[in-house]
């Protein structure tokens, strides 16, 4: 009868621990001027600490105290790219160093996963893969609660996974990762926001997510799974598309994301827009464990039938002159 007891308080004292780290975080960015300053890209208008999502590496880097040293080369690289990320949330680094970085993280996180026994042509997308999906979470961290509320559906529906399903990875460290998104929630899923995720914080819970769902997919073998990210992909695939057809550089700062239209022009709340992506990708996800076959074609069905869906629903809420035109009339 003690056993138990003691496995739930360890876990509610981390959350403790992390809380508290979070709030020391506050004092030394705002003692460093660590903050966001609103710009014409900005789905804010107020100067807020940024980099709060430090929390998600700081609670990975401190997880083998609870769970185990298991995994100690994607650590390595979660802490790469996590110090990059930072040093970039305080000051802008060349593209070069970010993507060594990148790459050097994202190689030790393929070591720890055994990635290299696969053929190189799959090594080679693996990395292109996983760098794309980096950064397109990167990008969809616009406006208070979205990352988090994201975060927390995914991570919690692979701890589901890996309890009622199948067991893939360490359920300590994931409850580690979905605790750290809490403590953000916390002081993020607000009107006015405590403080952002900032690139420190995006990039290092999509390197997170990645981990645990690689580790799923190789487990299985059903790519499937990647439907854990459908939204996410959604958004920035059209986003690609859209601003490809209208011929815009698109490696050019914008603001040209779904979520970005409904909250800047549409003006709907920012919560309300992070609620209805994390919702949407839960009722997704709830398809994708109970009802889909496990069947490539399936797969591609589905993400077929999704884009198109979601193609047809920005160009009738946006408009196909925003969508499609050149240098469009801003509403």
């Amino acid at each position: 009868m003690i056993d138990k007891p003691m496995h739930l308080f360890i876990p509610f004292i981390f959350f403790l621990i992390l809380f508290a780290l979070e709030l020391v975080y506050f004092k030394i960015a705002d003692k460093y001027n660590i903050i966001d300053h609103p710009n014409h890209r900005s789905s804010h208008t107020k100067v807020t600490i940024r980099g709060g999502g430090i929390i998600f590496s700081i609670a990975l880097l401190l997880s083998p105290i609870y769970s185990g040293w298991y995994y100690s080369n994607f650590l390595i690289g979660l802490f790469l790219i996590s110090a990059i990320s930072f040093i970039d949330d305080i000051k802008t680094i060349s593209n070069g160093i970010r993507i060594i970085f990148h790459l050097t993280a994202v190689a030790l996180m393929f070591y720890q996963l055994d990635v290299y026994n696969f053929p190189v042509y799959g090594v080679a997308i693996g990395f292109f893969v996983v760098i794309g999906i980096i950064n397109a979470v990167n990008f969809m961290d616009g406006i208070n609660g979205i990352t988090g509320t994201y975060g927390l559906i995914t991570l919690t529906t692979l701890y589901y996974i890996n309890y009622s399903v199948i067991n893939f990875t360490s359920a300590d460290t994931l409850l580690i990762a979905i605790l750290a998104v809490l403590v953000f929630n916390f002081f993020n899923f607000r009107k006015k926001a405590k403080c952002f995720a900032g690139d420190v914080g995006s990039v290092s819970l999509a390197f997170i997510i990645i981990f645990f769902l690689l580790q799923l997919i190789i487990k299985t073998n059903n790519f499937n799974y990647i439907l854990l990210l459908l939204i996410y992909g959604l958004d920035t695939a059209t986003t690609i598309l859209f601003r490809a057809i209208k011929k815009e550089k698109l490696t050019e700062a914008h603001r040209s994301h779904f979520y970005q239209f409904l909250v800047n022009e549409k003006k709907l709340p920012h919560l309300l827009v992070a609620s209805i992506y994390a919702v949407t990708q839960t009722l997704v996800n709830i398809i994708l464990i109970v009802f889909l076959p496990t069947t490539i074609y399936t797969l591609l069905l589905l993400i077929a039938v999704s884009a198109v869906l979601f193609i047809c629903t920005r160009l009738l809420i946006e408009g196909s002159a925003r969508l499609l035109k050149a240098n469009p009339m801003q509403s």
